[in-house]
């Protein structure tokens, strides 16, 4: 299946012992369309109130159902804010998260004191002047196979801290589209990579805000991930302006 979201409203993709999520959610109404326990493996655990773009996920069934018939009674039974996009049969040893080449990642910045109503739940506004030149800049020194440690989050599961980053920019976008096009200030943060440890992207944006602000040299950059302790790094950035964009097989 291929799922958009708005996570505004979700502790996340991953089912916990407390609070709603999309993969609790979909389960759930599989099991009303299926009579089976089934479950969801997502290519992507998105934190507590990240979206998704384009969300690739699998669960195993013996029903008879044809891929497209479930996909509509899925989404005659899920929330408003989450929808099948897509549904097809996929092969046995496919897995949403280890077949995955790399996965995408995207971050909005509102640059900007007056940020539109109807995208204030996507964004991360910031009234301070950023550098975004400098924050560029410092992104540079990410690219590449290296230990993230120092951009890794508290109780990560990961085995192993080291990934490689094949994309990361930051951009000036002077307007986004959302059912209508809003004009303003606005940065980019892309990323691309063969996986990502918890909270990795969003502790590099907050680090490259700092960069911005002129908090942290660009050229700090390095230092902070030789230094493979998340001390050394910027805060993390808060989850609503962060979207996964798409996995990549």
């Amino acid at each position: 299946m291929t799922l958009q979201y708005d996570g505004s409203a979700y502790n996340g993709w991953q089912i916990q012992p407390c609070g709603t999520t999309i993969q609790g959610i979909l389960e759930g109404c599989l099991r009303r369309i299926t009579n089976e326990k089934v479950s969801v493996i997502g290519a992507g655990r998105t934190d507590a109130g990240v979206h998704a773009v384009e969300q690739v996920a699998v669960f195993d069934s013996g029903s008879a159902m044809e891929a497209g018939v479930i996909k509509r009674a899925l989404n005659a039974l899920l929330p408003h804010d989450i929808k099948v996009m897509g549904a097809v049969e996929a092969p046995a040893d496919f897995h949403p998260r280890y077949s995955a080449v790399s996965k995408r990642y995207f971050y909005i910045i509102a640059n900007m004191r007056d940020v539109p109503v109807f995208i204030q739940k996507y964004v991360w506004q910031i009234t301070a002047e950023l550098d975004v030149k400098a924050m560029d800049k410092g992104a540079s020194h990410l690219l590449g196979t290296h230990d993230f440690s120092s951009f890794r989050g508290a109780g990560c599961g990961a085995k192993q801290p080291v990934r490689t980053v094949r994309l990361l920019r930051v951009e000036t976008l002077h307007e986004i589209e959302l059912f209508t096009r809003f004009h303003g200030n606005f940065i980019k943060v892309a990323i691309e990579a063969d996986g990502f440890l918890r909270h990795m992207v969003r502790n590099i944006v907050g680090t490259l805000v700092e960069v911005g602000r002129g908090k942290i040299g660009q050229e700090m950059i390095r230092d902070i991930l030789a230094s493979k302790d998340r001390r050394f790094a910027g805060p993390t950035a808060p989850p609503q302006g962060l979207f996964l964009e798409k996995a990549f097989y």
